[in-house]
Formats: structure tokens, C-alpha cells, sequence
């Protein structure tokens, strides 16, 4: 049974835990991702990220010490369905080309609800006046912004022509 939420604070220690699950499973997800792209540019990203999402994960680690809470207890359904999405379509038969760009479309989907959630435990955060895991989570929303913006760089300058 899921524990009851009765203050801004519980809400906000969930909504670490969810992200927390999520960057966990992402984390996983990652490396099969990045065998399946073919352009060097787009693997390099991938790559590049999944050091990022340790790091991510490592700075999820020190807020909850911070917190003085625990880092496990929720399951993000949420990333559990966008990695079986962007699984379903790895198994698609698709040319190389093609089949970059539709990573970067799965990329930019796992950005946009992370954008989504760190955008928020960053309000929640502010608002509780915890500035040391604000800063600590700005850095990370900052990242999953730039990921983002690196994926619509590649889509647009190389691998979207590539795919056409």
C-alpha cells in the first residue's frame, strides 16, 4: 500500500523517489540504446549520457542524505513505459538511418518527462527552502535540457536528412 502523502514535503520526497526510480531504469536502458544507433555522433550522445545519468543518480543520492530520507520505495510507471515504447521500437525493421531518428524521438521523450519532473521538485524545493538540493537538482535539470537540445541538433543537422 503506498504511504499517504499529507504535506507539500511527503509530495516532494515521492516525487524524488519516482525520478530516482526512473534515472535507475534509464540507466539500464541506456547501453542497449546506444548499441542499436548507428550514426558515431548519436552513439557519442548516448554515451556521453549514460555517465551523465550516474552522476544524476549519485546527485538524487546526496539530496535524500540531505533529506535524511531514502532513495528507493517508488516505481517511475512512467519510465517503465517509455523504455518499453523505445524496446518495442528497437524491434521494429527499420534502416539504419531511420532507425536513429526514431531513437532520437524515444531520447526526446525520456528528456521531456524528465524535463517535466525535475522542473517540478525543483519548485517544490524552493518553495521548501531546501537550497542545497535545489542546487543540486538545477544542475541535473540543466543537463536533461541540454541532452535534449543535443538530440534536436543531431535530428536536425545530420540524421533526419540521413533518414529522408
Amino acid at each position: 500500500m503506498a504511504s499517504k502523502l499529507s504535506s507539500l514535503k511527503d509530495l516532494f520526497i515521492h516525487e524524488l523517489q519516482d525520478l530516482y526510480s526512473a534515472e535507475k531504469q534509464l540507466e539500464k536502458a541506456l547501453p542497449l540504446v546506444m548499441e542499436k544507433a548507428s550514426d558515431s555522433k548519436l552513439k557519442a550522445a548516448f554515451k556521453a549520457h549514460i555517465k551523465e545519468t550516474e552522476e544524476q543518480i549519485q546527485r538524487l543520492d546526496k539530496c535524500f542524505e540531505i533529506l535524511g530520507e531514502k532513495a528507493g520505495g517508488e516505481k517511475c510507471k512512467a519510465m517503465e513505459g517509455l523504455i518499453k515504447e523505445a524496446n518495442s521500437f528497437m524491434e521494429e525493421d527499420a534502416e539504419a538511418s531511420v532507425m536513429d531518428a526514431g531513437l532520437i524521438a524515444c531520447a526526446q521523450r525520456v528528456e521531456h518527462y524528465e524535463i517535466a519532473g525535475y522542473g517540478t521538485v525543483c519548485t517544490y524545493a524552493k518553495f521548501l527552502g531546501e537550497t542545497e538540493v535545489l542546487n543540486l537538482l538545477q544542475e541535473t535539470l540543466s543537463e536533461e535540457k541540454k541532452t535534449d537540445e543535443k538530440l534536436t541538433f543531431l535530428a536536425e543537422s545530420t540524421i533526419n536528412k540521413k533518414a529522408e
